[in-house]
């Protein structure tokens, strides 16, 4: 009966992860249905799949889900936009340096998903204005978002699974992976600078019209845009001392949610209707799948494999996390690996008794920072490249990946070197 339920756990994960790739059928379905499928089958019992959901990745992304979502309806993130562009005096290559900051520092903090959706509309009518192409405007926004949201545990799906499963703190991810997201941010704009900075060049007459724009029109309600900054900040800050109030991350941000969804005002029911529950429900199948994957010895067998491999050696181990999570996350979806790899990683610690928390750290690295190397490595690429093309811009596959991929590595090169000194 065992080996059964590990043929059947075996090709129903391999089934669905095939599914996802071809992108063929929707998402949601294809988790949800092998989720299912691994219940029925007997692979795992209902009652103990359940305990393999982890309710703290999904408290935290319900929690900033609706933060983000009434933050939106203030018109919050246009004023930023128009804010920076008149900062930067309507010069394109300012333009695009003072748009990378405020979309790393939004990444960290928000989704960053929500970050590029709500920026690059604001970005086109500045390029349309400057009468410009947006393509070079708009791809540094791809890498500086997936680069911002490295550095903190809300700011990429995966760093909210990852500290769920290793126990890290908001601050963790600050101390360990801030100072090198600086580094690669810094490098990866002077090498735009270099692709870019002397090709950007635009009319005077272009460039004042953007100095006529009126920020102040954007913002729909101040009283609300108040309420909702004053409870971002205590989230951040609930955040940054979980660990001392004795208090789990999904704790705080669905506190953050339900204190502004009790002063906002606005209506609750359509707030809570605006939540990604198809990205919830995804979650929900993906934790199942791969907690039937570790309940019937799949999990473990790869770990033992790996520890063979690399004879338990911990440089030979972070590089393979590294480089196959980058590489891996450049072509997939950087959420499904990261859940197979998180039991794996667990396993590798008590089968070799090895230090994990280098590997946790590759993990992250590999995992958010690979999304930039391809247009379908992370949904914030998708959602760029879509809001392009129903504008008349297309932005190929081949030619953001002539770009992308090769800043990817470098990030990668980067991330090694820094791992290797601090952590090897």
């Amino acid at each position: 009966m065992f080996q059964n339920h590990l043929l059947v756990a075996i090709i129903v994960f391999s089934l669905a992860y095939v599914a996802l790739v071809s992108e063929k059928m929707n998402r949601v379905v294809v988790s949800m249905l092998g989720a299912i499928l691994m219940v029925v089958f007997q692979v795992i019992p209902q009652d103990e799949a359940f305990t393999y959901i982890d309710f703290d990745t999904l408290g935290v992304l319900i929690g900033m889900m609706i933060i983000v979502n009434i933050l939106k309806e203030t018109g919050f993130f246009q004023y930023v936009a128009i804010k920076t562009a008149k900062f930067a005096n309507g010069e394109p290559w300012k333009i695009i340096v003072a748009f990378a900051i405020i979309t790393a520092l939004f990444s960290a903090f928000l989704a960053n998903v929500t970050t590029v959706l709500l920026i690059t509309p604001v970005m086109l009518v500045i390029t349309d204005t400057l009468r410009v192409n947006p393509i070079p405007f708009l791809v540094p926004q791809i890498l500086v978002a997936n680069i911002g949201g490295t550095a903190t545990l809300i700011g990429d799906p995966p760093n909210i699974m990852i500290a769920g499963a290793a126990g890290f703190g908001f601050m963790d991810f600050i101390i360990n992976l801030a100072p090198v997201v600086i580094i690669i941010f810094v490098v990866t704009i002077a090498i735009f600078k270099i692709l870019y900075g002397k090709v950007l060049e635009v009319d005077d007459r272009n460039r004042k019209k953007i100095l006529e724009f009126d920020e102040n029109k954007t913002i729909r309600d101040k009283g609300l845009l108040i309420k909702c900054l004053i409870v971002l900040a205590l989230t951040i800050l609930g955040f940054i001392t979980h660990d001392l109030l004795n208090l789990q991350s999904a704790t705080v941000a669905l506190f953050g949610a339900t204190l502004l969804l009790a002063i906002s005002g606005v209506d609750a029911e359509e707030i809570i209707l605006e939540t990604e529950w198809t990205t919830i429900l995804f979650f929900v199948g993906l934790f199942i799948m791969v907690g039937a994957l570790e309940e019937v010895g799949v999990i473990e067998f790869l770990a033992q494999r790996m520890v063979s491999l690399t004879k338990g050696n911990i440089f030979i181990t972070v590089m393979i996390i590294l480089w196959v999570s980058a590489i891996a996350s450049s072509f997939l979806d950087n959420i499904p690996f990261v859940a197979t790899m998180i039991p794996l990683i667990k396993n590798l610690g008590v089968i070799s008794g090895m230090n994990t928390v280098p590997l946790w750290w590759a993990l992250s690295l590999g995992a958010c920072l690979g999304g930039s190397g391809t247009l379908i490595g992370a949904s914030s690429n998708i959602v760029i490249a879509s809001i392009l093309e129903k504008n008349g811009h297309k932005l190929g596959f081949v030619e953001y990946m002539k770009v992308g991929f090769p800043l990817m590595i470098v990030s990668i090169i980067i991330s090694t070197i820094y791992l290797v000194v601090i952590y090897i």
